[in-house]
């Protein structure tokens, strides 16, 4: 009799091994899986860039994935404009290039993540550095 129960013991054990061993294959397949996402969504992120143009479109500002100006062309019509003005319409294409990026970013995250917290941390950093210091013009210095 001893010995029956043994076994009713031994295979409640092995029952239990083997719910630990599946729901440890689940959760290293959705580690793996996360890892597949995250790969996708950074080589999706380091091919974007974002372009803008000025209020008054004289310029169009590009940036790349870190936000960094890559491309800037200006319009003849604006050789006749004071500098300052100038000055300001590059700035807001540039801001405006990285709103454009910031948006892509976002999209694609959400396409790809959906509303995994770690998505939503990576668009929160790239709206972190969208804002401009204090005093500043919101460009790394």
């Amino acid at each position: 009799m001893s010995e029956s129960l043994g076994r009713v013991g031994m295979w409640a054990d092995e029952a239990a091994l083997d719910a630990v061993a599946q729901r440890l294959d689940r959760w290293e397949a959705s580690f793996a899986d996360r890892a597949q996402r995250t790969r996708s969504l950074t080589s999706q992120i380091e091919a974007l860039t974002g372009t803008a143009h000025s209020p008054d479109r004289t310029v169009e500002a590009t940036v790349d994935p870190s936000g960094q100006l890559v491309d800037l062309r200006l319009d003849e019509r604006i050789r006749h404009r004071p500098t300052a003005h100038i000055a300001e319409q590059i700035i807001a294409a540039a801001r405006a290039a990285y709103a454009d990026l910031l948006r892509q970013v976002t999209e694609v995250t959400r396409e790809i993540l959906g509303d995994d917290p770690a998505g939503a941390a990576i668009v929160e950093s790239y709206q972190r550095r969208a804002r401009p210091e204090a005093g500043g013009t919101g460009a790394a210095r």
